[in-house]
């Protein structure tokens, strides 16, 4: 599964300035947004919102993974944001988060979802790789950072 075919450069930002939990899922919300209406904001904000309330997407090591799914959706939506002072999110460790890779996938979209889940997961729990995304310069590095070892186009 290549990351690349759902993350573009211009979904990740190097430096959210949100301080609250709260705020950082309405921060996401408007980066998948793009360029929809404002109801669509609102709609992936109340989304993330609720299914935070069954509990936190914070996974621990500095990484929350924040997901949902939405009604009317036709595409699995992603972005990845960094906090360079580190977030309060209610994470299993109790610890501040970093990191944060938002996925909202259309209601019916189950193999695809978590499979991308799971890509997510595995890139997010190499220490090293974490390092390197707190350090890179901007989101073009970051990027690369989180697709470098995409698997190689088929055909």
């Amino acid at each position: 599964m290549r990351l690349k075919n759902f993350l573009t450069v211009d979904k990740v930002l190097s430096e959210l300035q949100a301080a609250s939990k709260k705020e950082i899922l309405a921060e996401l919300s408007q980066l998948l947004q793009g360029q929809g209406p404002d109801e669509f904001r609102q709609q992936i904000l109340k989304a993330l919102e609720e299914r935070e309330g069954l509990g936190s997407t914070g996974v621990g090591e500095g990484v929350a993974i924040p997901h949902a799914k939405i009604s009317g959706l036709d595409t699995i939506l992603t972005a990845f944001g960094r906090s360079p002072r580190g977030i309060s999110f209610d994470a299993i460790d109790h610890e501040p988060v970093f990191l944060f890779f938002v996925l909202i996938a259309p209601e019916n979209s189950q193999g695809l979802h978590l499979k991308l889940l799971a890509r997510i997961s595995r890139i997010l729990q190499d220490p090293i790789r974490r390092r390197k995304l707190m350090v890179a310069r901007d989101r073009e590095e970051i990027f690369r950072l989180l697709t470098e070892d995409d698997e190689p186009e088929e055909g």
